[in-house]
């Protein structure tokens, strides 16, 4: 908090860069501000906030029903601790089009640098399951053009995710993309593509910055940064792998603890403090401290 040099403005042009750059850049999600530092010290470009990851640390199923001040103060939470751009889920915009806007300005003023907004109904799915609907294209163009025309600051990125190819198939899902695109869409995020054929198609119809989804468990299969590259996308997300590893060698631990009777034998498996108190910059909040009362209190003045 106290050591981040960017400002949100800076950290919005950034992103704003990365889209126009011509190059693919990977991007993590975190599910803390903690996270967020690691992937900025590992030296990724930007953060990923996603919907799925949020509410799962809320012990939530991805339907909706996290509210829109819980993912913009999460969202506020991660992106002030880092210089890197942070973008974030904001499902299908928390009501009507008036409440898209309503998000974009709130986001702003929290310091993100983008969102991306769906065309599912409410309550919703995660992008890779089965039963999703959709609203009418008509009414996800009103949900981004509400978005765009509530930014302030024009870096702001505002993404359409497009759920569509599952219901109605790549053609139409692709007219859909193309009308989000003509209502303001700054980058397009096709889900659940079936297979490279299918990003492909998108890419060869769309000429604004396309995002991948490369989720595990999902539709899709997992495409590695050579193939993206050279179907031509900008970004793409593994929006809930750091939250999965997490959980996973915590349920490992949990259960170890319970049947050894302690945790001797999986320190080696722990983040050790040293490395803990590194990612938490103890050393410079406390010469912050120190620089701050370094004085001595002399004695009390008498009149």
């Amino acid at each position: 908090m106290l050591f981040t040099s960017k400002t949100p403005q800076q950290k919005r042009l950034a992103f704003r860069h990365m889209l126009d750059d011509g190059k693919l850049h990977q991007v993590p999600g975190a599910f803390s501000p903690y996270v967020a530092r690691m992937i900025e010290d590992k030296g990724y470009e930007a953060v990923y906030i996603g919907g799925a990851m949020l509410t799962a640390d809320l012990c939530l199923p991805d339907i909706g029903l996290a509210t829109l001040s819980e993912f913009a103060d999460r969202g506020e939470q991660i992106a002030r601790v880092t210089d890197l751009p942070a973008f974030i889920d904001v499902d299908t915009g928390f009501g009507e089009p008036m409440s898209a806007a309503r998000t974009v300005r709130m986001l702003e003023e929290k310091g993100l640098a983008g969102c991306h907004i769906e065309d599912q109904v409410m309550p919703k799915r995660c992008g890779h399951l089965d039963g999703k609907e959709i609203v009418d294209t008509e009414v996800m163009i009103q949900r981004v053009r509400a978005a765009v025309d509530a930014k302030r600051d024009p870096n702001f990125c505002v993404i359409a995710r497009s759920d569509s190819r599952a219901i109605e198939g790549l053609d139409k899902a692709i007219d859909r993309m193309k009308a989000y695109v003509d209502a303001g869409a700054d980058m397009i995020f096709p889900e659940a593509m079936k297979d490279e054929a299918e990003f492909e198609a998108v890419r060869k119809a769309i000429d604004v910055p396309i995002l991948a989804n490369m989720t595990e468990f999902g539709k899709s299969r997992l495409l590695t940064r050579k193939e993206l590259e050279d179907l031509g996308f900008n970004i793409v997300i593994y929006p809930v792998t750091t939250f999965r590893l997490a959980m996973g060698e915590v349920e490992r631990g949990l259960d170890h603890i319970l049947a050894a009777g302690d945790q001797s034998e999986i320190l080696d498996r722990m983040q050790h403090r040293k490395v803990l108190y590194q990612y938490l910059r103890y050393e410079e909040y406390n010469r912050f401290d120190q620089d701050l009362f370094n004085f001595e209190v002399g004695d009390t003045p008498t009149k």
